[in-house]
């Protein structure tokens, strides 16, 4: 699902994705060191695809590049990070 049009909004600090006039989104705050997950929202109507964790992947991939570690205060970037070792390393 590497193609969908997740797009970065950092002025509401959240990554998000539209689809069929819905909006999926993973909230954040953040500060020099840490980005921290603070809420993941995928509509119902938009439910079981698979769009909460393309927005974590998302989320994971920008504090990688940008060097910070993260704090899964969000459940479900929690439960996604337990499922997917290959981001162990970012955790704080």
């Amino acid at each position: 699902m590497s193609d969908l049009p997740i797009i970065h909004n950092p002025k509401n600090s959240r990554f998000e994705l539209t689809l069929e006039g819905h909006t999926a989104v993973l909230e954040y705050t953040q500060n020099a060191e840490k980005m921290i997950f603070t809420h993941t929202g995928v509509p119902a109507e938009l439910g079981g695809r698979g769009l909460g964790g393309a927005l974590a992947r998302a989320g994971l991939e920008f504090a990688r590049a940008e060097g910070k570690k993260v704090v899964p205060l969000c459940s479900f970037v929690a439960g996604y990070l337990a499922k997917h070792p290959e981001y162990a390393d970012l955790v704080a």
